[in-house]
């Protein structure tokens, strides 16, 4: 797992959009998504609940969201 994907994460957290997020990254969205597909596959759970307009955080990808933030302190 790469710090990158995990900085994705919490962009993609924070925008609650993956094409937001990726306007932010400045990387394209079908990129952003095989980045986060590929994270949550890697950690065998889904990290959002997606709908057609948002991404919510999941019981997990709140734990994640909150134990990465450690490494930006």
């Amino acid at each position: 797992m790469e710090l990158r994907v995990l900085r994705y994460f919490l962009v993609v957290a924070e925008e609650q959009s993956i094409a937001k997020a990726a306007q932010t990254l400045h990387i394209t969205q079908p990129t952003l998504s095989r980045q986060i597909k590929g994270l949550e596959e890697n950690l065998g759970t889904d990290l959002f609940t997606r709908t057609n307009r948002k991404m919510f955080l999941t019981e997990s990808g709140l734990f994640l969201k909150k134990e990465q933030k450690i490494f930006y302190i």
